[in-house]
């Protein structure tokens, strides 16, 4: 095992994601990449409208991506050797994309227990990774 790709969405489950991808890079002389990807702002497009029209949600976009970044670092601070990626668009995409870029061998994931019916209507980047990614997907527990 030679890369490990550590998947944050700064939730309070993001110390313990960290923790387990971190300890299974040391165990297995891996490195480590911390990967956090912002969600694209909505568009408004398919009613005509441009981006021009709403600055402000430009505007928040960018805000958005510099906090991120900021976050992601902070966290990276505490692994010392991790390589940060910031990325923008679908987190499930985003994620898969990169693990194949960086030739993972193994994704670390959280995922926050919600129920059954939430996970059917709203989709889970957990399930999606178990299902769809090429490699091995560890699922760090929510607490109760």
């Amino acid at each position: 095992m030679k890369t490990i790709l550590a998947a944050i969405d700064f939730s309070d489950l993001t110390r313990r994601v960290v923790e387990t991808a971190r300890n299974q890079a040391e165990a297995f002389g891996a490195d480590l990449h911390l990967i956090h990807v912002v969600e694209p702002e909505p568009t408004y497009t398919a009613y005509g409208f441009t981006p021009d029209e709403f600055p402000a949600m430009n505007l928040f976009q960018q805000e958005a991506r510099k906090r991120a970044q900021a976050r992601l670092e902070e966290v990276a601070a505490a692994v010392p050797g991790a390589r940060v990626v910031l990325l923008d668009g679908s987190p499930l995409h985003g994620i898969l994309e990169h693990a194949k870029t960086c030739g993972a061998d193994l994704v670390v994931v959280g995922s926050h227990g919600h129920g059954m019916m939430a996970s059917l209507l709203l989709g889970s980047v957990a399930e999606g990774l178990v299902r769809k990614a090429a490699v091995p997907t560890m699922v760090v527990p929510a607490l109760k």
